[in-house]
């Protein structure tokens, strides 16, 4: 978009990077036909992918889906050179298994982006930050992960500040992070609750609790991505699950998360649609980190609705460029 043309001087890629996720597609790494659907563009809006060992796959059939996952990368990496490709990530079931794949991937990881790792916390963390800072001592280009906080460790109020603080450190020490995310059906599942297609997660109260500390301690300084909408499709035909999953995004964008997890197809449309920012804040955020406005701190917004103060928007009207950068504008 021309109007956003400039903004290649304000960030470099490895800013932009995070922010480049965005709607992402969860696949069964078993699926057989997951390459052809890759790369030829199938999916409507889709930024990235994760390819996935661990919740879609049972125990019995890990090994199966290994083999498809290696069949698969290596049919995307064929054709990479002749189609644009989404961003391609590997959730693994645990450390020892991204040791297994990576090596059975051989020249294949090219095509990686990285890796997704669940469940982290502090029983794990230490060994994922070291296994990712061991594959990438030996290539050119690097690997980046992004782990997911959904186990009890992280549920439990006993436990969660102190899991939350230390994974944080970890992580800023470790660097190679592109996104923190939040499984929110893993708390969910600890409780027995399971949401309709009118509630939102923020209706319920022990997960929320959850996102809130969540965005508190990682939100500002690494990229917080909003967690799955399980409703897909309504039987009757109507939209009810897309009026249910644009409600809880307006929610997601509001508090701080930015991108989605998308389990359908159906999904990435209406997920992608949030990435856009609005004309109006596009406007309001090129004027604050343009400020001209000398020793005054505020001013009108561009539609003269609202006050724009420099100090307070900063850092507001930095993610709504990058964004702009990336998906454009809206309205």
């Amino acid at each position: 978009m021309g109007s956003t043309s400039k903004l290649v001087s304000f960030y470099t890629a490895e800013e932009l990077l995070p922010y480049q996720v965005g709607a992402l597609l969860y696949i069964p790494a078993i699926q057989e036909n997951a390459a052809e659907k890759i790369c030829s563009g199938v999916f409507p809006c889709v930024d990235s992918v994760a390819l996935c060992l661990e919740d879609a796959i049972t125990h019995q059939g890990v090994e199966r889906a290994e083999e498809q996952l290696c069949l698969t990368l290596s049919r995307v990496s064929a054709q990479s050179a002749a189609t644009p490709l989404p961003l391609i990530f590997i959730r693994v079931r645990d450390c020892r298994q991204a040791a297994k794949i990576t090596k059975l991937l051989g020249e294949a990881t090219s095509v990686l982006m990285g890796f997704i790792f669940p469940k982290f916390d502090l029983s794990n963390a230490e060994e994922y930050c070291e296994f990712i800072q061991t594959v990438n001592q030996r290539r050119d280009s690097p690997l980046y992960f992004m782990p997911i906080l959904e186990s009890e460790e992280i549920m439990s109020l006993a436990s969660r500040e102190r899991s939350l603080l230390g994974v944080k450190a970890l992580l800023d020490a470790c660097g190679r992070v592109l996104n923190v995310r939040v499984g929110v059906m893993d708390f969910c599942r600890l409780y027995g609750l399971r949401k309709t297609v009118k509630q939102t997660i923020y209706d319920i109260g022990v997960v929320r609790n959850v996102l809130a500390d969540v965005l508190t301690v990682f939100a500002g300084d690494y990229v917080v991505s909003a967690p799955v909408w399980e409703y897909f499709h309504s039987p009757d035909g109507g939209d009810e699950w897309a009026r249910g999953l644009e409600k809880e995004l307006e929610l997601d964008f509001a508090n701080g998360f930015v991108g989605k997890t998308a389990i359908h197809p159906s999904q990435l449309e209406l997920i992608h649609r949030f990435l856009k920012p609005l004309r109006a804040d596009y406007a309001d955020a090129r004027s604050i980190l343009d400020w001209g406005g000398g020793d005054l701190g505020v001013a009108k917004s561009f539609k003269g609705d609202r006050m724009n103060e420099v100090s307070v928007h900063n850092r507001w009207a930095r993610k709504i460029l990058m964004l702009a950068e990336i998906y454009g504008v809206s309205g």
